[in-house]
């Protein structure tokens, strides 16, 4: 796991489809319905999401969670 984010540091940046796969994980939606609502296989949802994790710094969906609100990733 990395180390804490140095204040003032830039989010970092994600793709198109990791945003649209970051803005369901709030929901509860399972990596299915993520995987159909946003039109990709459930691989590839697995894919963004260890991605998104490690971008984030983070290893559950609820870090994930908490730390993209903290970078204004989420609202």
């Amino acid at each position: 796991m990395r180390g804490p984010e140095p204040s003032g540091a830039e989010p970092p940046k994600l793709t198109g489809r990791e945003t649209d796969v970051l803005a369901r994980l709030p929901f509860y939606a399972s990596q299915a319905e993520i995987a159909r609502d946003v039109g990709i296989s459930v691989n590839t949802v697995k894919t963004h999401l260890r991605s998104i994790y490690g971008k984030l710094g983070v290893q559950t969906r609820a870090e994930a969670v908490a730390k993209a609100r903290a970078l204004a990733l989420l609202k």
